[in-house]
């Protein structure tokens, strides 16, 4: 406890000045996710006081952030389908979701997988963080020029038919699962339809007509609509506050400029009397568990989201591993990864039980928080602490932050999350891969689609299409070298430095095989060739292994094929300097000794040329 209360001025300067730069971020995540201006506050509130308590960078200040959010809002907008477009309906089944994210997320940690999330391919991480820009600012025109699809009457007047098929489907449903026969009691089904109000016609077409605008796609298809019914008031205080955020950052930094906008903004429509349209309310009083999470839990309707949090857990993990190396680089320390993960954890499952949204560490309160003088933990728990008293003090205040505001903070916070250093690359990246005519960078190729099947299809199986083509990518040039370098030769032609003294006599009778780098299953088709390009009338083979650190099983059944074709051709093979690795996985299977004996496996090169010399 003394090193926590080692810099009290200077953590609590970091943690109040943190924490009133992640309000307006806070709420507009909160907004932005479909659960509320609330639901951002207590995520903020939670996340960075427990992830600061327990994790692994001191200096880290974590809440909702652009990528985390976006993909919780796929999560939301879906399950809130699920639920005829009933949020308090749907409200437990998604912060299950999201509670089992954070428990994955200290599994995560507790295994030690905090190691190896930098192992992720830029080009992966870069194509998404453009994605989520893109994401963040196609969902926010919308409000951001006041239109909701849900109140546009002739927009929604098109969703009634299939409102009222979807509702007599549900009808059905629910008459077989009471085992009604419903083609011969169709009376039953008539009286329940004739039950049917134009209140719940109208309240299914709204939800259809939220869900036909969300996203990327849905908020180009109705933009021609929104165009038309423009309200510039709405449009002036997005405006309004955009220009703020961006023009007060020449005047100073000392100040947020978000915090600044959100206020000026605020103000200005109370003076006025603006007829604008706020927020939800927010409610006063210490954020309240959700028990439902527990009491109505049921595997079955949170069975199609299990790898969506898988997902959210990596997404935090990455993201604030990326933010803890820029804290360690700014503040000279080391942070502990697999700690840190589970601090995220802890903080991301008690903020799902408040019915907070999930976070991770983010990278400009991270760095407000050090210039500040923030240097330990308790910089991150006081930030969480200003958000609460925030909240119990200025809530109803809050509550009358113009929407359009929020909307035009999230543009800029779109417009600031893209990653322009990967894109700024790109003419420069090698192009390595041939399309008919056309030459291309395979990395360009990863973040392309990265980015397009984020931004269009979905997050999650984008980033692991992703994940695979880089993979694939990597592999195929991995082989590539490996094979390039590693081709069957005459000792005379390209010899290693060792093997320049050998008898010109026998360089007609022995060839060798120089295997450089890795033995794997994306190497194997050109050193399956091995036997084809040995003439028939050589004696023997040496296959070098000095510099073959590992071999996988394929490289190892692709081995064992060439010896026993080798041997077929009267061809004898040597080993040299089989490495630990390759030697006790030729030994496990036997190859070493039954196709090449423990005499015909040397050490040094050397050993091999008295052997040669001796025999041949």
């Amino acid at each position: 406890m003394k090193n926590l209360f080692s810099n009290i001025k200077g953590d609590l300067f970091g943690g109040i000045t943190a924490g009133i730069v992640a309000l307006p971020l806070a709420l507009a995540f909160g907004v932005s996710s479909g659960l509320g201006p609330t639901a951002g506050l207590y995520g903020a509130i939670i996340i960075a006081f427990f992830a600061s308590l327990f994790g692994g960078t001191d200096t880290q200040i974590s809440g909702p952030t652009a990528p985390m959010t976006a993909v919780s809002m796929v999560v939301i907008a879906a399950i809130i389908a699920a639920n005829d477009g009933d949020v308090n309906q749907a409200l437990p089944t998604i912060l299950t979701v999201f509670l089992l994210a954070g428990i994955l997320q200290i599994g995560l940690g507790l295994l030690g997988f905090g190691k190896y999330i930098r192992y992720i391919p830029y080009p992966v991480v870069s194509g998404f963080m453009t994605a989520i820009g893109v994401i963040i600012l196609f969902t926010q025109i919308l409000p951001s020029i006041g239109y909701y699809a849900k109140e546009d009457t002739s927009f929604v007047e098109q969703f009634k038919p299939k409102a009222q098929e979807i509702i007599l489907q549900n009808i059905l449903k629910d008459e077989a699962g009471e085992g009604i026969l419903v083609l011969e009691d169709f009376k039953e089904t008539i009286k329940r339809s004739n039950e049917i109000t134009q209140e719940a016609i109208l309240k299914e077409a709204k939800t259809l007509a939220g869900k036909e605008s969300s996203g990327v796609l849905g908020a180009l298809k109705v933009l021609p609509r929104a165009v038309k019914n423009i309200n510039l008031l709405e449009l002036l205080l997005a405006l309004g506050t955009i220009i703020i955020i961006y023009g007060f950052k020449r005047i100073t930094t000392a100040i947020p400029s978000t915090l600044v906008a959100l206020v000026v903004m605020t103000v200005i429509a109370l003076i006025f009397k603006l007829p604008y349209r706020p927020i939800e309310e927010i409610p006063g009083g210490l954020p309240v568990p959700n028990l439902e999470i527990f009491s109505g839990f049921s595997l079955g309707s949170i069975k199609p989201y299990i790898f969506t949090a898988f997902t959210l857990a990596l997404l935090g993990a990455i993201d604030s591993l990326l933010t803890s190396v820029v804290a360690d680089n700014m503040t000279k320390t080391k942070h502990k990864p697999n700690k840190e993960l589970v601090g995220q954890g802890i903080g991301n499952s008690i903020a799902a039980i408040f019915g907070g949204i999930p976070g991770a560490g983010a990278t400009i309160r991270t760095v407000v928080n050090i210039k500040s003088g923030g240097k330990t933990k308790l910089s991150g728990m006081i930030a969480g602490v200003m958000l609460l008293i925030i909240l119990l003090g200025l809530g109803p205040i809050a509550s009358k932050i113009p929407a359009a505001v929020l909307a035009g903070v999230l543009i800029t916070v779109g417009i600031g999350v893209m990653d322009y250093k990967g894109l700024r690359a790109i003419p420069n990246l090698p192009k390595d891969v041939k399309l008919g005519p056309i030459k291309l960078s395979s990395e360009f190729i990863i973040m392309l689609t990265v980015l397009l099947l984020s931004t269009f299809w979905d997050l999650v199986y984008a980033v692991g299409i992703g994940l695979v083509i880089a993979s694939l990518i990597f592999m195929k040039k991995i082989g590539d070298v490996t094979a390039k370098s590693s081709d069957v030769t005459a000792l005379q032609e390209e010899a290693w430095e060792d093997e320049a003294d050998f008898p010109d006599d026998l360089s007609d009778k022995v060839f060798i095989k120089h295997i450089d780098g890795p033995l794997f299953f994306g190497s194997t088709s050109n050193f399956q060739q091995l036997a084809k390009q040995i003439p028939d009338d050589a004696s023997l083979a040496i296959i070098r292994m000095d510099r073959m650190p590992y071999v996988d099983q394929s490289g190892l059944f692709a081995l064992e094929d060439i010896l026993i074709d080798l041997e077929k051709n009267g061809i004898h093979v040597l080993f040299v300097g089989v490495l630990e690795q390759p030697k006790y996985m030729m030994e496990k299977i036997g190859l070493i000794p039954d196709l090449v004996s423990t005499e015909h496996t040397f050490k040094t090169f050397s050993d091999c040329l008295d052997w040669v010399k001796e025999n041949i």
